[in-house]
């Protein structure tokens, strides 16, 4: 990028972004640092005698259960700590729940599947149909991990090329879509079982006697409303704000090679094994529905005691399935796939896909042993039900509407999105005061999990510190060489304000309105309720 435009890039707001987000440590040691602020903090806590009613346990007398603060370096609690942490880590729901998504959607993403289902999407969409094509395939590429980012972008950008339409708009669309649009989706997939893994860990962490089940299909409702609503603005933001300032495009002769060389059509092995892999994801959803709705069958709980249970609680057997149902179906699918389109070849092909995507996985083991031990700690600690106690209190006694809160904490999360980049250490970081003390206000843990969803994804796309950010800047840069780092940020704006506004304003009108955020997943809970009939 020229020197202008860089020093532009780190002026102001965003500039100030950058230069904080940068000083920041690794989400890793993120973790080890807040591990040591909060033995600090347990140690001052629990000689200040702070505590907090339980909500849900009594005492003989009728009374709550009072409990409070207990310091991490008590002799139990080290204890616990060293001699447990394998099980700490081991034990830390979303570990299983992504790995075991992840060998399958290896194979999916290596034997070439997710790159060649999204170029059949979107290659000869009708010129003004162009952006609605590319914004859709790039919201429902995200259960395709990274080949968003790496395959649709730049792609987006080469269809525009050759439809006579500016290129940078395809790529600010395939990116609002992908990145800005991280949350919607027609299904759920490998982010729903990573949220809702430290869901689980939380609830479990916050005491709270609630019979409350994880369930992964718990916001396929709200993401696909995120997808309808999510859609208009992003076509409308490209064509009618985005594409009339970037003006004409004219290529040079070297652009005009490149689009015409990489918009090439399918071969004919590899629309053989889209069909192979379509055949398969019907197999397997036919499998599954076969598990799930006939009597006696291993996926419906309809045996003895399940007479008075409601139909969403009889499916939760299939609910909780849904981690090894999506591994299935991605494995089914990339192995179909890749022997009609000659990536794989036999059987050790394929299990050398499986064990590269592990290997690809070891940033995540590493960043989710400190987050283990993070989410851990602060249940031994009590200080995450406390705070959830009195932060519930308060926000009863500040007399704000609960559709105002939701609001605020969407706002928050989007905030906080911009300096820690990661899903899964701002959720871990979030869920063991958030999910308790929404709770207790009467929003269910996939209420929760659905509000902080809309704020992870707006921001991402200015954001200098996302990991795809520099990737973004040399896609553009193969069009407008000069293009840097504040042109991009710019460029990404009005999606970023958009997504934002409609995001919240439906998350808000979610918690309006009382209406299931997935099957079997109210948004509202009053807690009374939660105990059982």
């Amino acid at each position: 990028m020229n020197d202008t435009t860089a020093k532009d890039g780190r002026k102001g707001f965003l500039g100030w972004i950058e230069r904080t987000g940068n000083k920041l440590p690794d989400p890793v040691f993120l973790f080890f640092y807040l591990i040591a602020a909060l033995v600090v903090v347990s140690v001052v806590c629990m000689a200040a005698g702070v505590s907090a009613p339980h909500p849900t346990q009594t005492g003989p007398d009728g009374s709550p259960v009072v409990i409070g603060a207990a310091s991490l370096l008590s002799p139990d609690n080290l204890r616990r700590l060293l001699v447990d942490m394998p099980k700490t880590f081991t034990a830390f729901h979303p570990l299983g729940y992504v790995l075991v998504v992840m060998l399958g959607a290896g194979v999916a993403e290596r034997s070439g599947l997710f790159g060649t289902a999204i170029r059949a999407a979107v290659r000869g969409a009708p010129k003004y149909l162009l952006t609605p094509v590319v914004a859709t395939v790039s919201m429902l590429s995200n259960h395709a991990a990274d080949a968003g980012y790496v395959v649709l972008i730049p792609l987006a950008g080469v269809l525009y090329a050759s439809a006579g339409r500016h290129p940078l708009a395809g790529i600010a669309a395939a990116f609002a879509g992908v990145s800005g649009g991280f949350s919607a989706n027609l299904t759920p997939g490998q982010l729903d079982a990573l949220l809702f893994g430290i869901t689980e860990s939380a609830m479990k962490g916050s005491g709270i006697d609630s019979g409350w089940t994880v369930n992964i299909a718990g916001n396929t409702y709200f993401i696909i409303a995120l997808l309808v609503i999510y859609l208009p603005v992003i076509w409308w933001v490209t064509d009618r704000v985005i594409e009339p300032k970037l003006g004409r495009w004219t290529p040079d002769a070297a652009q005009a090679e490149t689009y015409a060389e990489e918009d090439n059509p399918l071969s004919a092995a590899q629309r053989s094994g889209l069909t192979r892999a379509g055949v398969a994801c019907l197999a397997v959803t036919g499998l599954w529905l076969f598990l799930a709705l006939g009597p006696g069958t291993p996926l419906l709980d309809d045996g003895p005691g399940s007479e008075g249970k409601r139909w969403f609680e009889r499916m939760n057997p299939l609910f909780q399935s849904l981690v090894a149902g999506f591994m299935v179906l991605f494995l089914a699918a990339g192995w179909a796939y890749g022997a009609a389109a000659g990536t794989i070849r036999n059987h050790r092909d394929l299990v050398s896909m499986m064990a590269e995507s592990m290997k690809e996985m070891g940033y995540y083991l590493v960043l989710a042993f400190g987050a283990a031990h993070f989410v851990a700690m602060f249940e031994w600690s009590n200080l995450g039900l406390i705070s959830a106690v009195h932060g519930a209190e308060a926000i009863r006694s500040s007399g704000l509407p609960l559709t105002a809160v939701i609001g605020l904490i969407v706002l928050f999360t989007a905030f906080l999105n911009l300096f820690i980049g990661s899903a899964s250490a701002k959720w871990a970081l979030l869920a063991p005061v958030m999910v308790p003390m929404l709770l207790l206000l009467g929003i269910s843990p996939e209420g929760a999990t659905a509000a902080y969803r809309v704020g992870d994804g707006a921001t991402n796309i200015i954001s200098p510190l996302m990991v795809y950010f520099p990737l973004i800047l040399v896609f553009a840069r193969r069009w407008q060489p000069d293009f840097g780092l504040g042109s991009l940020t710019a460029m990404m704006m009005p999606y970023s304000i958009w997504l934002l506004i409609t995001g919240t304003v439906l998350m808000m009108g979610w918690i309006l309105l009382g209406a299931d955020v997935g099957p079997g997943a109210p948004v509202m809970l009053d807690l009374p309720a939660v105990k059982g009939p």
